[in-house]
């Protein structure tokens, strides 16, 4: 049990590591792939108006002007509410897909964010573990009682 703050120390900073290393794989994977849709924002998005979609902000944006023009061509309605056969219903189901698919990237992004920031957590852990141990490691010195 004495060696458990070092041993925690270095398991913390390399899970610290490994973290980082698969955030920043999986944030620049779905920012490739998405750069690879060659898709460009809406003029008529919130945002971000004529912007490559290649990174979460992009990607939200480019969502909610699919989420304009969906509830444009349903008159108001959205999938469920309209009829079965009212032609509107098939490009508001391809809208609401696409738009589902723009929120999962946005999502990923997330995601991979977080486990970058988790893994420097991570890594300041460790080194607190490494620092205790050092400390509790340090030789004690005795002092001797003062005499008057």
């Amino acid at each position: 049990m004495q060696r458990m703050p070092r041993i925690m120390g270095i398991a913390s900073i390399i899970i610290g590591v490994v973290a980082i290393v698969v955030g920043v794989a999986v944030y620049v994977m779905v920012h490739n792939e998405l750069a690879d849709q060659h898709i460009t924002v809406s003029e008529d998005a919130p945002f971000l108006g004529g912007d490559e979609v290649d990174g979460p902000f992009s990607a939200y944006a480019q969502a909610e002007a699919i989420n304009d023009h969906a509830t444009e061509a349903g008159g108001g309605k959205t999938y469920a509410e309209l009829a079965q056969d009212d032609p509107a219903r098939q490009t508001v189901m391809t809208a609401d897909f696409l738009q589902a698919s723009l929120f999962t990237s946005v999502v990923a992004f997330g995601v991979a964010a977080l486990v970058i920031a988790l893994g420097v957590v991570m890594i300041f852990f460790g080194f607190t573990f490494r620092e205790l141990d050092r400390r509790t490691r340090a030789p004690v010195v005795a002092t001797e009682p003062a005499t008057a």
